[in-house]
């Protein structure tokens, strides 16, 4: 599975050690492991977790900036888990309101190793960090709609939303609440996947 992922990353610009590789590759068998019993994915063949769950998730990584993110509705860590392992140094909250899916995050860490996640259970409107995030991530979580109005109390001054999308979100847009502009969408380009994905990024009109 390795030489699979090095291939995968072999068609992006991204920079990744042998470690951080390393500790992917246990991501993916460990969620493939946990998956059995917790059916934490639909994805049930690990080499297609590394090309839909694994890359579609790292190729977010050059567009992010700033310093400390939240993952809403993560899931079993998607996006969260590979940014954090690929950015060690950037601090990520990974948010969901399923115990399961935190427990697992949990165990993620506590084998991988990982110092820069906090897993937290909890619906996000309930939320209410002690400080306030530079970016704000989401991945198969909400309309652009239901994410902004939920997540608005979490970025900072200068804070943007980072949300992943599969075709582009055209009605969506559509209908974003007027305090909210679009700065950029980006297309994205995953190694093997099928299908469209976009990157949106928004910001609070100020």
């Amino acid at each position: 599975m390795l030489s699979q992922l090095q291939q995968l990353l072999a068609k992006t610009a991204l920079e990744i050690t042998d470690t951080q590789q390393q500790q992917l590759v246990k991501l993916v068998e460990l969620l493939h492991k946990w998956n059995k019993a917790y059916n934490l994915t639909s994805v049930r063949d690990p080499r297609q977790m590394l090309s839909r769950h694994i890359m579609d998730s790292l190729v977010v990584l050059p567009h992010l900036q700033g310093q400390r993110f939240i993952d809403v509705g993560t899931g079993p860590g998607l996006p969260g888990l590979p940014l954090a392992i690929a950015a060690p140094e950037k601090e990520f909250v990974l948010l969901d309101s399923l115990g399961k899916r935190i427990r697992f995050i949990r165990q993620v860490c506590h084998e991988l190793g990982l110092k820069n996640v906090t897993a937290v259970q909890s619906r996000v409107e309930d939320y209410q960090p002690d400080l306030k995030f530079h970016g704000v991530i989401s991945r198969a979580f909400a309309s652009l709609d239901d994410m902004l109005n939920w997540c608005e109390h979490l970025p900072n001054e200068h804070g943007k939303f980072y949300s992943l999308k599969g075709v582009y979100p055209a009605a969506e847009l559509e209908h974003l609440p007027p305090q909210f502009h679009v700065e950029d969408i980006i297309r994205l380009q995953v190694p093997d996947a099928d299908g469209e994905r976009h990157l949106v990024i928004i910001t609070t009109r100020g």
